[in-house]
């Protein structure tokens, strides 16, 4: 039996790569701005909101539930900490964070069905315009093959990403159970399930678990139905606005309860509100006729898919103070142990910057063996699959 010389010479590499499930403050700070590129920070959050508003708008028109549209947006932000911005159009990689989505929470639509419902909302004139049944736009077919063979090598990636780990947990439930246990109202309890919903605008899913997410939602909702007004007594067993937020703006017995401290859902809390005050800001920007950034009255198909964060029903200024009200508080920051990432820089690995049919260092092509680990190495929970 003869061997090739050259398979021998050049075995298949097998890699390891393991699973990250949150990152540091520090972590996404440079992972952020190396794939930023010559973006500026502001020019990033744009992008980052006109993405998680396209993902919001066709996981709607689809028919979603708020947990898949909710998933796509986290791994929309997790995609962007391995890949650079400017070498992936963020049509191609939303569309494919929401089939991955569908797939992680059983809701599976075809791809063919998430691309026509992408083109309907790039493009609302001609779906208006349309006859076809639903307001399908017709499309070339060549088109919808090309781009149906980028979202299924975009979803390979994603799966890279994660590891091939479908385990997620969302906020909303922890926000029902939690208001429960605090004796919040029912409308505090809604305003947390809004600002839980809006949190996935941010990249806090990528830094805390949900529960303290959850719980950081509950305080702000509490913050902001209590900020500069006057307190009013609850009926029956419940916790007034005033009385949430100043249970849960102290360091007390809810810490060890919920497995949270309260410097964590202080973050929680400035990101969500930063959020807010874009939007608010540039609400009140774009209703000036004599604004440059005012949008066109005859939008192009090219510009057709500007989204914005839901306007929020908050002034500028408003926000501002309360902010000012936190940071007086002097809350102390303490370091958070988090297990270290398994390599200095893990976009590094993904071969960032290269299309997907195109890696360096085999991601997303059949070259090689990679062990995927979903937990830290030597943890109970480290399991993986082999690809």
């Amino acid at each position: 039996m003869t061997t090739d010389a050259s398979s021998q010479d050049q075995p298949w590499a097998a890699r390891t790569k393991q699973f990250q499930p949150y990152f540091t403050e520090q972590e996404v700070k440079f992972l952020s701005e190396k794939q930023r590129g010559k973006m500026s920070q502001s020019q990033e959050e744009r992008a980052r909101q006109q993405a998680c508003g396209f993902i919001e708008a066709v996981g709607v028109k689809l028919g979603f539930p708020r947990r898949t549209v909710a998933t796509a947006q986290n791994l929309y932000h997790r995609f962007h900490l391995y890949f650079h911005r400017k070498t992936w159009s963020y049509h191609d990689v939303t569309l494919a964070a929401l089939y991955v989505s569908s797939k992680i929470h059983d809701t599976l639509k075809k791809p063919r069905d998430i691309l026509m419902i992408g083109y309907a909302v790039r493009f609302p004139e001609l779906a208006a315009k349309s006859k076809a049944t639903g307001g399908e736009i017709e499309i070339d077919p060549g088109t919808v093959a090309s781009d149906t063979e980028r979202l299924l090598g975009v979803e390979r990636l994603f799966l890279e990403v994660i590891c091939f780990n479908f385990k997620t947990r969302m906020p909303f439930p922890y926000v029902i159970k939690i208001g429960k246990e605090l004796r919040a109202t029912k409308r505090l309890t809604q305003l947390a399930w809004r600002l839980s919903i809006d949190s996935h605008r941010t990249l806090i899913s990528l830094q805390y678990p949900p529960h303290c997410i959850a719980l950081a939602c509950l305080y702000l909702a509490a913050l902001l139905s209590s900020f500069e007004t006057p307190e009013i007594p609850e009926k029956g067993n419940y916790r007034s606005s005033h009385q949430m937020a100043q249970y849960l703006g102290c360091e007390g017995p809810w810490q060890s309860k919920f497995k949270c401290r309260l410097e964590d859902i202080d973050e929680i809390s400035h990101a969500i509100i930063d959020l807010l005050n874009d939007a608010a800001s540039s609400m009140s920007l774009n209703t000036s006729p004599s604004t440059p950034s005012s949008p066109s009255p005859h939008p192009s198909p090219r510009h057709s898919s500007q989204y914005q964060p839901p306007p929020a029903p908050y002034k500028p200024d408003q926000l501002i103070r309360l902010k000012i009200y936190m940071r007086s508080k002097n809350i102390v920051r303490r370091h958070r142990e988090r297990p270290p990432l398994s390599e200095k820089d893990p976009s590094e690995s993904y071969g960032a910057g290269k299309t997907a049919w195109d890696l360096s260092d085999g991601s997303g092509k059949n070259t090689g063996t990679t062990r995927f680990l979903f937990g830290p190495s030597g943890s109970e929970t480290t399991n993986g699959v082999n690809h």
